[in-house]
């Protein structure tokens, strides 16, 4: 994004920090906060003793207007999201409180660092309320289906950017065969499953510590990055969460995690009539679905979009879908063609070893 559009953004927040507070009028500088895996890109501003984000989310790649329509329904069921104090979708622009600076993913790598194992608990044990609140308070005829075509499209891009353009692998007519009919089954299972609101996105990265009592009950994270909410799979965002792209536990963990989940949907009336294997399934095989999708998104933002970081996070989203698509019968020729076709070859780009 050129610099013209941080000055355009500079104008346009200074004058809408005039009206917010005209007490404190006066000149105002941004400073980056940080870009994420879209083309939006986030702005620290202060005005007196009060700091606000300011968003730019470009209107030709960006749709702001839904941003703010999933937030205003959020926090309307008084769940933990940014306010949008003003937008101008014309020209892509938005200003936000500031939930600061204090990701999941990093308080969460320092605890495992000092081994504070009953503080990691109790922030997964928040983040997992906190995604029961979304999922029993909010309407989800009022979201977009998940549908067959959007999860068919999102794991397309599997072999499209990851096979095809990153891998630079030769699929034959045979294979997408089978690839085709794998994921015809992923889809399936995802739809057979009960239907919820699902952020879409939730994991460590989108989950902030907005205060110092973050280990109190009742204490529950700031949520950003919810604009692609859906209604879906009661799994999925579980799965995003516990089985994280960019942060791994021991599979103790995670089951112990997935089972505080699986009490707390059953005794509140969200889900029914779901023992524990089928909801071990239904976790696995929705995971398995995220993984393709987050394995073309990732080779994508690389390729397309210069972001190389990316690169570092693929193989523990490879060691997932590795892990757990063996314990599936149905997956069996898939992961045989994933394992000698596939992982030869990303093993060398990634100068990875399996």
């Amino acid at each position: 994004m050129s610099d013209s559009r941080q000055a355009k953004l500079t104008i346009w927040v200074t004058e809408v920090l005039g009206q917010l507070k005209p007490e404190n009028r006066g000149e105002i500088s941004l400073s980056l906060v940080s870009g994420d895996a879209s083309f939006r890109r986030y702005f620290r501003t202060y005005m007196g003793d009060s700091s606000f984000v300011a968003v730019d989310a470009p209107p030709k790649q960006e749709d702001s207007r839904m941003f703010v329509h999933i937030c205003n329904m959020f926090r309307d069921a008084d769940i933990s999201v940014p306010k949008v104090f003003f937008a101008d979708y014309e020209q892509g622009f938005m200003l936000l409180n500031d939930f600061g600076d204090q990701l999941y993913l990093d308080v969460l790598l320092g605890l495992r660092t000092s081994g504070c194992n009953n503080e990691i608990n109790s922030l997964y044990e928040a983040a997992i309320n906190s995604l029961l609140d979304i999922q029993s308070r909010i309407n989800k005829k009022r979201l977009d289906s998940y549908s067959k075509n959007e999860l068919h499209r999102e794991m397309a891009l599997f072999e499209e950017w990851f096979c095809t353009a990153f891998l630079e692998l030769e699929i034959n007519d045979a294979e997408r065969g089978m690839i085709a009919k794998t994921l015809n089954f992923l889809e399936e299972a995802a739809l057979s499953q009960e239907q919820v609101v699902v952020h879409r996105d939730y994991h460590s990265r989108n989950l902030m510590i907005l205060d110092d009592n973050i280990f109190g009950e009742g204490s529950s994270p700031g949520i950003i990055d919810f604009q692609d909410a859906v209604s879906g799979a009661y799994t999925y965002d579980l799965v995003s969460l516990l089985r994280d792209a960019y942060i791994c536990w021991d599979v103790s963990k995670v089951d112990s995690w997935a089972l505080y989940y699986l009490e707390r949907a059953k005794s509140s009336g969200l889900i029914a009539n779901i023992d524990e294997a089928q909801f071990q399934r239904d976790f696995d095989l929705m995971g398995l679905q995220r993984q393709l999708k987050v394995l073309g998104i990732f080779a994508r933002l690389y390729i397309r979009d210069n972001k190389v970081r990316y690169l570092a996070d693929i193989p523990q989203v490879i060691d997932y879908f590795l892990e757990v698509s063996q314990c599936y019968i149905e997956l069996r020729p898939f992961l045989h063609w994933f394992r000698t076709k596939v992982l030869p070859i990303a093993e060398t780009k990634l100068k990875i070893n399996y």
